[in-house]
């Protein structure tokens, strides 16, 4: 989502989540029971560049998935942002010069954010604490979650703002396709 709201232009931050979260709501009589938000905090450590082997420190603030969590009915579930190395920026690599240190970009990798995503959506539809569940996603990771919450007897929406081309394996196991407007 949060790739999409910045090429339409919109601050990402914890207000402009709530407005999100609210748009999620199309029909009459809908509430919002909990919105849960996914994400990791920025990654924090000392690697090695590949060229020069060059110490570089990343460090970032996580203030704003805090801020996030303190708004009323949302919960923020984090995963962690793993380093998994360098790769070249640009693909295929023409060689012109000796690769240097800015040729190369870190390689982050976001661990634990499916499950969570998983347990939530298989504890929600066992205790049948709510009628529907709307999921901003295109990862086909959650499609068991998805399926489960379905044959529990939850119905599952997928929600879409302009620009996001859903997988079409999502679309199988879903009940709505929500064309949702940016707030």
């Amino acid at each position: 989502m949060r790739v999409y709201a910045r090429k339409a232009g919109k601050t990402y931050d914890p207000p402009y989540i709530e407005k999100i979260a609210h748009a999620c709501i199309m029909a009459p009589g809908e509430e919002i029971y909990r919105a849960l938000y996914y994400d990791c905090a920025p990654f924090e450590g000392t690697v090695t560049l590949p060229v020069s082997g060059t110490r570089k420190p990343f460090s970032s603030s996580d203030q704003w998935l805090c801020d996030l969590a303190k708004r009323d009915l949302f919960a923020v579930r984090r995963g962690a942002l793993k380093f998994r190395g360098f790769t070249l920026k640009k693909i295929p690599y023409t060689p012109t010069a000796p690769l240097t240190d800015a040729d190369f970009k870190p390689d982050f990798e976001q661990k634990g954010v499916d499950m969570r995503i998983g347990l939530d959506m298989a504890i929600f539809s066992a205790n049948r604490a709510v009628d529907m569940i709307v999921i901003a996603t295109n990862d086909t990771d959650c499609i068991p979650a998805m399926k489960h919450a379905r044959r529990s007897g939850i119905q599952v929406a997928l929600g879409a703002f302009s620009g996001y081309s859903p997988a079409p394996e999502i679309l199988h196991h879903v009940d709505f396709y929500r064309k949702l407007t940016w707030p």
